[in-house]
């Protein structure tokens, strides 16, 4: 494929490629990956699995969850507003990831932010700890309105935990998030390593405020 010439269909699959050989994903290879296409649009894997996932195995949808193209299985439709409201509340972002890589999900499940300790994650742009959204049922509009409050309250946050759940990233391209959901992982894992030594310690002060 030549530069220029990319869809965002292969931008999606090459991202999750990524994921799976970085080893961040869950046994299950539960994901949902969309890329924005639109002002109100995105494309949004149509199944639930990594393993599952061709070119055919993606629809447009909008931001009401009205489906544009192709086919979207119900339960990947109660997830639509999730990924809209990060769309709707991030101008910026271009791609948004969801799984359950085990380090990242022990964090969701414990409802624990993740802190912004790890010195690789200021390279991928974030300033702050990764917040957790509070449980609501999935598809729920307390579920929909929980991530769209976090995302706002938490400018300097490109990713949030769904409490009891999983993780949420976004970033300007699907390969942009994909990179910054395995060194979030890497995070998680050395966090939760660190505890034997004592736990992680911050970083010096004045640190996540530098630009």
């Amino acid at each position: 494929m030549t530069a220029g010439t990319s869809r965002p269909v292969d931008e999606l699959l090459t991202a999750t490629e990524v994921l799976v050989g970085a080893g961040v994903m869950s046994p299950t290879g539960h994901i949902n990956a969309s890329a924005r296409t639109g002002d109100d649009r995105m494309l949004l894997t149509s199944l639930g699995l990594v393993q599952e996932l061709t070119p055919e195995t993606f629809a447009t949808v909008t931001f009401d969850g009205e489906v544009v193209d192709g086919q979207l299985d119900a339960s990947t439709g109660e997830i639509v507003g999730m990924h809209a409201a990060v769309y709707r509340s991030r101008a910026a972002t271009q791609s948004v990831l969801h799984t359950h890589s085990p380090h990242l999900t022990a964090f969701a499940l414990a409802n624990q932010p993740l802190a912004c300790r790890y010195e690789a994650l200021l390279r991928r742009g974030q300033r702050s700890a990764v917040p957790v959204v509070p449980w609501a049922p999935r598809g729920s509009a307390a579920f929909t309105e929980g991530v769209g409050r976090a995302v706002e309250r938490h400018a300097a946050s490109w990713a949030v935990l769904l409490g009891n759940h999983g993780v949420l990233v976004f970033g300007s391209s699907p390969m942009a998030a994909a990179k910054f959901l395995v060194t979030l992982e890497e995070a998680a894992a050395a966090e939760l390593r660190a505890l034997a030594l004592g736990g992680a310690r911050d970083l010096p002060p004045g640190t996540l405020a530098d630009g």
